[in-house]
């Protein structure tokens, strides 16, 4: 449920822009760069902030080198340097 508070204005410029107020912006960790899908569900714009992480995160630091070596030490290894 939506209280009367809730509710925030925004214009539409005339090159199509709206702003996002800055409590919602806040509020949703929307930052410059952020994505965002922008679409229309039975009449309503309905604007959701895409994941910011990279498919790649769930994967960092879960593999681990040969030799207990670091990603220099090891690719001077593999490298013959």
């Amino acid at each position: 449920t939506r209280r009367s508070s809730d509710l925030m204005n925004s214009i539409i410029s005339e090159k199509g822009q709206i702003t996002i107020p800055k409590k919602l912006r806040t509020r949703l960790e929307l930052s410059t760069g952020v994505i965002l899908d922008v679409h229309e569900d039975h009449g309503k714009l309905i604007i959701e902030k895409k994941s910011s992480k990279s498919p790649f995160d769930q994967w960092y630091g879960k593999g681990h080198l040969p030799f207990g070596k670091n990603t220099n030490e090891y690719l001077k290894t593999v490298r013959g340097i």
